[in-house]
């Protein structure tokens, strides 16, 4: 199995790369998640998945090992192919979707375009007890660290701040302390902003 590729990058697109290794052009399927990480530099290495069908072989790439961690989850669930999974993890950050499923937020998963109910549901059903063990959360401190960003956010988004600019400031917060109380995510947030 092909983990890894580090080669010259010849070719830059959001939906994908192509990495020239030796004379060799890999094309690589890659997340918005993953483009937007990408550095300028000549020499790119990214971890892959290889995936192996009757009709293709279909090499996807990330920038973090943590994304195809969980790539490689999501696929694991019935009726999350390989397209649908790069959909998740471009639509949402890595973080935002184990959290997701880690504190039974259905609404964020549906909120990913090809998800429907029934599938978010299957997602946090198969995923949940995966994503607490492998990056050990504790339960009670997903959910009210959900509750306060939830709240942060709706008192932000009162005071006239874009709620998707707002929520990217107030995850960089909760990242660096995940106890934080709504009113100090508040401050820190208006800091900021």
């Amino acid at each position: 199995m092909i983990t890894q590729i580090k080669g010259r990058l010849v070719e830059k697109n959001p939906t994908d790369v192509v990495i020239d290794c030796n004379g060799v052009g890999y094309f690589l399927h890659i997340s918005l998640h993953t483009f937007s990480l990408i550095p300028d530099d000549e020499i790119l290495k990214l971890f892959t998945h290889l995936q192996v069908r009757e009709d293709s072989h279909a090499l996807f790439g990330f920038i973090e090992k943590s994304e195809r961690e969980i790539f490689r989850l999501l696929i694991s669930v019935s009726g999350i192919g390989s397209s649908t999974a790069r959909t998740m993890l471009s639509s949402l950050h890595p973080d935002q979707i184990k959290d997701a499923i880690a504190s039974n937020d259905v609404g964020t998963i549906q909120s990913i375009k090809g998800i429907g109910a029934k599938t978010a549901q299957r997602v946090i059903l198969d995923l949940k007890d995966k994503i607490l063990k492998v990056y050990n959360i504790d339960e009670v401190s997903v959910s009210q660290s959900n509750t306060n960003k939830d709240e942060a956010l709706s008192a932000l988004e009162t005071l006239g701040f874009n709620r998707k600019q707002a929520e990217k400031v107030v995850d960089k917060i909760l990242k660096e302390s995940p106890t934080g109380t709504v009113e100090n995510i508040i401050k820190q947030a208006l800091k900021n902003l």
